[in-house]
């Protein structure tokens, strides 16, 4: 393989029909070798509201109890997945929908309790995931493309104990990208519903087209990036750091161009 691609979508996007449809089109005439993994975290807080429990967000994380746990692991294991590559297979991309626990391709281990640096509150979250690369079988990935299928992974993982786990999507994409570095020069594109980060989360017209670490440091210290925008750079980061090629964060309607933010 000459080249590998890992794109991820957020459930803002997944939870919107037009922009899903539009993103599946482009995504599916994307040449080369590739791979999806996608979130659901909106469908998800209006599942658990529907269902009479109240979603609790700490920097952009969800504190995930056993009754979350079985209410996301349905919405993002179930119909996000399906419906995801169902879309591709009507775009004639050979899609393949995918958890971490399926042949025991991502292993991720629970959270312990952390203390928040900016808070200094140290806090549960409950049945969380957490990986390392070397924990991702990207063989076990790569023979899916070589035999031309499109891995679509949902954000949920297991133990090696068999304990599903909640995994934070942005990480596992960079996770993934990570570990197929090794076999090909990897390219990690995270895609939600704005135009890359932004000065102005109501205006695209503010989009910060390049970020350094010391940007990053300054813009969370004004509270510029904040909330679920936090785990996406701190992973595009991670990745760099550990051999992906290159970084960029953008809308979903632009996987054709170059309008976005591109991490240096």
């Amino acid at each position: 393989m000459d080249r590998i691609q890992v794109f991820k979508i957020g459930g803002n996007v997944v939870d919107n029909p037009e922009k899903l449809e539009r993103f599946a089109a482009d995504f599916a005439a994307v040449p080369g070798a590739k791979v999806l993994v996608h979130g659901g975290g909106a469908i998800a807080s209006q599942m658990q509201k529907k269902l009479g429990f109240e979603p609790v967000m700490i920097e952009g994380r969800r504190v995930t109890d056993a009754d979350t746990l079985r209410i996301v692991t349905m919405v993002y294991a179930g119909w996000c997945n399906k419906s995801i590559v169902a879309l591709l297979q009507k775009n004639g991309c050979n899609a393949i929908g995918l958890s971490g626990a399926d042949g025991g391709v991502i292993k991720a281990v629970k959270r312990p309790p952390v203390r928040l640096a900016s808070t200094g509150e140290t806090v549960d979250y409950g049945f969380v995931g957490d990986l390392k690369a070397e924990n991702i079988d990207s063989g076990f990935i790569v023979r899916l493309m070589e035999a031309g299928m499109t891995p679509v992974f949902c954000a949920i993982t297991c133990s090696a104990d068999g304990q599903l786990l909640n995994t934070n999507a942005d990480t596992v994409a960079s996770g993934i990208a990570v570990s197929l570095a090794s076999t090909a020069p990897t390219d990690l594109v995270y895609c939600f519903e704005k135009d890359g980060v932004l000065r102005n989360m109501d205006d695209n017209s503010s989009l910060i087209t390049k970020m350094t670490r010391e940007d990053f440091g300054k813009l969370k210290a004004g509270g510029i990036v904040a909330g679920g925008m936090l785990p996406k750079i701190e992973n595009a980061f991670k990745a760099i750091d550990e051999g992906v090629r290159s970084v960029v964060i953008k809308n979903s309607d632009n996987i054709a161009n170059d309008r976005q933010t591109t991490i240096c």
